[in-house]
């Protein structure tokens, strides 16, 4: 009777580690499909700005068009998340329309006399940022998910005074903003790194644009900081 008992203990033994294996293979497989799909992510960001660029006249006189539907595809990303195919082309049709609506702060960063420069800064640091950040997120035993309520909440206040920023057009309320979109951001990136390592999301897609749209912000908060301090007026 020992001897069987044993047998059965070994057994579920071999389960349990045989379904911690599976798991460990899925989490791994989602975070693969994740950082591709965040990657492709950027490739189509890119490829937005670089047409945009090319049309900015055009791009500045649809701007606030191009912004509707840009939301309007990033509300399609969440309807679509667990529908393959569908979703994969709404997760590059909103990231190809973000780098378009890039064009105008884009076009007035390169118009200043080091705007060249400024740009590679601002490039350069949101990738270190971003690789530091992640390295944490990754390494550290502490649980940041009691973070989430404070960074939605943060976030919606941000949002708020760039709406009010739009009519008032002050600098030091900009310089503010950015300021404080940076350090948001950068606690969304590790946020949002330990639920992908932990699969907290639905989808890969889910999660890769959700890293995607930390990591844009933290760009374009950066950018408007560098090209607010290095512009001589």
């Amino acid at each position: 009777m020992e001897a069987f008992n044993k047998d059965i203990a070994q057994i579920k033994e071999r389960v349990a580690a045989q379904k911690s294996k599976a798991k460990k293979y899925d989490i791994a497989t989602f975070i693969k499909m994740t950082y591709q799909l965040f990657a492709a992510s950027l490739i189509a960001a890119t490829a937005g700005a670089y047409i945009g660029m090319q049309l900015a006249p055009t791009i500045a006189s649809w701007y606030w068009g191009l912004v509707i539907l840009e939301f309007a595809a990033l509300f399609g990303i969440y309807l679509t998340k667990n529908k393959p195919g569908i979703n994969l082309l709404m997760l590059f049709v909103f990231t190809f329309m973000t780098g378009l609506t890039l064009t105008p702060l884009l076009s007035a960063i390169l118009a200043l006399p080091a705007g060249a420069s400024i740009l590679t800064n601002a490039l350069l640091l949101t990738a270190v940022a971003f690789g530091g950040i992640s390295l944490f997120a990754i390494n550290t035993k502490t649980d940041f998910s009691f973070l989430g309520k404070f960074l939605f909440i943060s976030l919606i206040i941000l949002i708020v005074a760039g709406i009010i920023n739009i009519f008032l057009g002050s600098p030091l309320l900009q310089v503010g903003i950015a300021t404080i979109g940076a350090i948001l951001f950068s606690a969304f990136i590790l946020f949002d790194t330990q639920n992908i390592i932990r699969g907290n999301f639905d989808s890969p897609v889910e999660a890769a644009i959700a890293l995607y749209l930390d990591v844009l912000n933290l760009f374009i908060s950066l950018l408007q900081l560098l090209g607010i301090f290095g512009n001589e007026e």
